[in-house]
């Protein structure tokens, strides 16, 4: 840091910009707001929308050191290409301020910066939430974990993300003209959390920023709670008067609207402009389509052509693996890469409407509602000058066929749109010859009456409070299934699951340490998932299992291993492991449901040991360090770190927190985990909370249930919250944490006080801590003890193991009646 640096000067280092460049006029303005506020940032493309949300928090949050900025920026995008473009361009501009994190530094100085895009790599801030620290991700990724249900995540974590992503954060929802049904679950869910801290149950603050060059003021309306709960939002945009400089004035983009029968037309319309323009002379050829489908069948139509023999073709959509993906940004996908000269046509979808700085010289496309138009217009003459576009009309016209008829036919057409939405950009097309910022711009300023229609907005489901709520619980039913948060993340089909690839033997069961490095994995619509692994189902034909040939397995979290998956198990956020030989997949197409050529692996990750643990219900790969520790000497430590973690959350706090370190593994004294230890140099004690890996008996859940082995699904955390409740039933039965509100009823039927210490034991130092709590700070207490893995939560129902035991002994978790700690 520079000392008495300006934000302007500090600003020109984090943008790079050349000697006397200057930032826009509204990003200074969002950094020199004093008071955080929720707020919309409508800003054309080009502009710096992402450097300008990332330099205002950075600016007041780590260069001002200002308390009242949360923690930590939760970057929320519609598509994982963005999540990596979006990615990249933060922890470069970090670099330039020397602000980004070195993951080799022992004291993690600097921001860390962390991708959420599936698998399991939870990455540090889970860890350390007292770190700021950027989080990039998918709103799948992002939102599904804001309502405790976090998608490629395991179910013991749910807990940690859903208390860390709505508490002490700024997220900042971009591009939301893409995200459909999730912009309406961003503005409830910040509705939520101003509605909490109104009500004084947040300690920490949390605002939202939404952001786009198309962002209209009535989306964020359609939410019910907006406007009484998220009050004085304010907006930054470009105003008429500050429209001035190379990327207003002098930008040139001719539109042509044409009628245009099939994709091979449209390759062939294509083609010809590409060679009419010089071969890529002023910069490459980009054709944006509307659906993968398409953009797979205009891509080999131009393979095809013989005319095309210098040009580099590419295909770029959302179905590729993110090893496939993280090449387009080093081979094409960047500024470097769009020189004048280079011959490149670049095929993709709608992946390329934001975020990726590129200029083309020519743009075909197909046409799209108002808003997605405006983004793929902003990919051609990106930084100044002149491109030519083309918007190629796909909707049929047959007069042969009766009106409605003809709409039928057109609404298939339309899709993944709407066939209104098409007809309004239409519309507007027919009224402009150019579309560069400036014609855009004074376009909407004319037309008002028009912007309903050009940008529809209704949302099919509207998340509610009473949902949220119940989403607290994160047990699942009794069949083993949870709530279904999809449809408040995306609307329609398009809801994907995670597919990774692994060359597993026939006849063999994948092992339970297997996992998918994130760059393997590759979004698929579930829908299409289950026709491809379990075949098509009709009225008269249901296919529950994998259809022959077909070999993928999910994780079991009870059993803690892979399990043959079945059509119920591949649902929106599952990970799923197909066998290498299934096929499904080419590395220039992505995602290809008819191709059985075996895929090549990308390489798996060795597990880390919280993942390991989170991973299963019996898991307890933490316990193993390299040294022994008894429960005291542990608890001290993990009560010192949670201490220090909680910094800034209030005294009252602290304490509870540091007494639920000390006393939350309490229960490792019971036999049933005293048993798992078993090596020659043991200590020969009864309170051991950590051993060497090498002293671990083998996984509990390979053992039945007699009184000498270790037990099946015993959670620890649960003996030690029950030990919390017997301190107050030895020592004081009158509490108000065990009485409650019958403390009065019993008094007013005479009942004799209870005694102070009917045990005839006094107290230890640690039990009258816990006695001196109030009622409220016991619940808390015993909260923190019971869910600090996340495997016991809410409500404590008996497991499969306690189900399976074969006896008549009631035991809950592994936890038997009448056994002593």
């Amino acid at each position: 840091m520079v000392l008495n640096e300006s934000f302007e000067d500090w600003f020109g280092r984090l943008a790079g910009l050349p000697a006397g460049g200057r930032a826009h006029p509204w990003q200074v303005e969002l950094a020199g707001r004093q008071e955080l506020a929720d707020h919309s940032i409508r800003i054309p493309t080009g502009f710096g929308k992402t450097l300008g949300a990332l330099g205002a928090w950075l600016w007041n949050r780590v260069q001002r050191r200002d308390p009242n900025w949360p923690r930590r920026l939760v970057w929320c995008l519609p598509m994982r290409v963005l999540v990596e473009q979006t990615d990249a361009e933060i922890r470069a501009a970090l670099g330039r301020v020397g602000l980004l994190q070195d993951a080799g530094d022992g004291h993690m100085s600097g921001v860390g910066v962390h991708r959420l895009m599936g698998g399991v790599a939870a990455g540090e801030w889970l860890l350390h939430p007292e770190r700021e620290a950027v989080l990039v991700g998918t709103q799948d990724m992002l939102l599904s974990r804001a309502m405790n249900r976090g998608y490629g995540s395991f179910r013991a974590r749910w807990p940690m993300e859903f208390g860390l992503l709505n508490q002490d954060c700024l997220w900042v929802m971009d591009e939301v003209q893409l995200m459909d049904v999730g912009l309406a679950t961003s503005v409830q869910l910040q509705a939520f959390r101003r509605e909490d801290e109104r009500a004084g149950k947040a300690l920490r603050p949390a605002r939202t920023w939404w952001m786009s060059a198309t962002l209209q003021p009535a989306w964020l309306a359609k939410s019910p709670e907006a406007e009484s709960l998220i009050p004085g939002r304010r907006q930054s945009r470009v105003e008429p008067a500050a429209r001035r400089g190379p990327l207003w004035e002098g930008v040139r983009k001719p539109v042509d609207l044409r009628a245009v029968a099939s994709p091979d037309v449209l390759a062939d319309i294509a083609a010809e402009a590409h060679k009419d323009l010089g071969r890529g002379r002023d910069g490459p050829t980009l054709l944006v389509l509307n659906t993968v489908r398409d953009a797979i069948s205009v891509f080999r139509a131009l393979q095809a052509r013989s005319d095309l023999p210098g040009a580099e073709l590419r295909l770029v959509h959302s179905r590729f693996r993110g090893a496939d993906r993280a090449r387009w940004r080093e081979d094409f996908l960047h500024r470097g890469a769009c020189a004048p000269g280079a011959e490149r046509i670049i095929v993709a979808t709608q992946v390329v409407e934001a975020g990726v700085d590129i200029s083309a010289a020519l743009l075909v496309t197909q046409l799209a509602p108002w808003a997605s138009l405006v983004q793929r217009f902003g990919r051609a003459a990106r930084w100044g000058g002149s491109a030519r576009i083309v918007v190629a009309d796909h909707l049929p016209l047959d007069s042969a066929l009766t009106p409605d008829a003809l709409r039928a036919r057109r609404e298939r057409a339309a899709l993944p749109y709407t066939l209104d939405e098409l007809e309004a950009a239409r519309e507007a097309l027919a009224l402009l010859d150019d579309v560069a910022p400036r014609h855009l711009e004074a376009f909407e300023d004319a037309h008002p009456r028009m912007l309903d229609a050009l940008y529809p907005y209704v949302p099919r489901h509207m998340l509610l409070r009473h949902e949220v709520d119940e989403l607290f619980d994160t047990a699942a039913d009794l069949s083993g299934a949870d709530v279904d948060i999809s449809r408040f993340i995306r609307s329609g089909d398009e809801r994907d699951l995670s597919v990774f690839w692994a060359a597993i033997a026939r006849g063999e069961v994948p092992a339970p340490s297997l996992r998918p490095d994130r760059d393997a994995l590759c979004a698929v619509p579930f829908l299409d998932a289950r026709e491809w692994l379990c075949g098509k189902e009709t009225k008269d034909r249901r296919a529950p299992r994998l259809a022959a040939g077909r070999r993928a397995w999910v994780w079991d979290y009870l059993a803690g291993a892979w399990r043959f998956a079945q059509r119920r198990d591949l649902f929106p956020g599952q990970t799923v492991l197909v066998a290498s030989d299934t096929g499904g997949y080419d590395e220039r197409l992505g995602w290809t449901p008819d191709n059985r050529t075996p895929v090549r692996a990308v390489d798996a990750v060795a597990p880390r040991a919280e993942d390991q643990a989170d991973a299963s219900e019996d898991d307890e790969s933490l316990s193993a360090i390299p040294a022994w520790q008894t429960i005291a000497t542990h608890g001290a430590q993990v009560g010192r770190e949670a201490t220090s973690a909680a910094h800034g959350i209030g005294e009252r706090y602290q304490r509870i927190v540091h007494l639920a370190g000390r006393w939350h593994d309490a229960g490792k004294a019971l036999p049933p985990f005293q048993r798992s230890i078993s090596a020659g140099d043991r200590p020969a004690r009864g309170d051991l909370a950590k051993a060497p890996p090498a002293a671990w008996l083998p996984p509990r859940r390979m053992y039945p249930d007699p009184p000498a082995a270790p037990r099946r699904g015993f959670r620890h955390e649960l003996a030690s919250t029950l030990a919390l409740f017997d301190v107050l039933v030895r020592h004081a039965p009158d509490h108000p944490a065990l009485l409650g509100p019958w403390r009065e009823l019993l008094a007013a039927t005479g009942a004799p006080a209870a005694a102070a210490s009917p045990s005839g034991v006094d107290p230890t130092p640690i039990e009258r801590e816990v006695i001196s709590l109030g009622a409220d700070d016991f619940d808390l207490l015993a909260y923190l003890v019971c869910a600090h893995h996340g495997k016991v939560r809410v409500a404590w129902h008996a497991s499969p193991a306690d189900q399976d035991a074969g006896d008549s002994v009631l035991r809950l978790r592994g936890v038997r009646d009448g056994e002593i700690l």
